[in-house]
């Protein structure tokens, strides 16, 4: 409910974001956090080199975790300018972003169900998500941290077209669901 309360508002500044940053028409988000992907030094700079691989395709913009930052910076990782490292952004900034993006890469949970409602393809770096619906109705796709896999996947997505999500009650009504409900109980 939250997201889709707030679209417009997150779409204009997403626009606004997109100019400020001078991002591309065509460009990726990239969100990692999770002590899986980030916290072993070759693991990590394994996965990042896939993503700058497949980055001289469509540049990415990577909005980095204070942690994952962090272990940039311990690590000596240097990313180039087609993976572009940035400070944390908004919530509505960052929703904005994603809407606009051709693919998103993301280990966050949240993020799968933000790109599913806005029909943005979204590739999860992950063996495992918590939310299968993402994957089974979304326009998520488990692609796990295989350097190989993440490169397919990514030229698969900037390939195809995006195919709308339709998961049921991700309407935007559950918060009227809810006090249906306890209006019925209650009385």
């Amino acid at each position: 409910d939250t997201l889709l309360s707030n679209l417009d508002r997150a779409r204009e500044r997403g626009s606004t974001a997109r100019q400020r940053l001078d991002l591309p028409q065509r460009y990726g988000v990239l969100t990692l956090h999770r002590p899986s992907n980030v916290d072993a030094a070759g693991s990590f700079q394994r996965l990042l080199d896939a993503i700058t691989d497949v980055a001289a395709d469509v540049p990415f913009l990577f909005p980095a975790h204070p942690r994952t930052a962090a272990k940039l910076d311990e690590f000596g990782i240097a990313l180039p300018a087609s993976v572009r490292v940035v400070e944390p952004l908004g919530y509505l900034d960052f929703v904005g972003l994603v809407d606009g993006a051709a693919v998103v890469l993301t280990d966050s949970g949240g993020v799968q169900e933000e790109t599913s409602i806005l029909g943005v393809p979204c590739l999860t770096l992950r063996e495992n998500t918590e939310r299968p619906v993402t994957c089974e109705l979304g326009t998520n796709r488990l692609v796990g941290t295989d350097p190989q896999a993440v490169r397919a996947a990514v030229r698969d997505a900037l390939d195809s077209e995006p195919q709308p999500a339709d998961i049921p009650l991700w309407d935007g009504k559950a918060g009227e669901r809810i006090a249906d409900v306890l209006l019925t109980d209650l009385s």
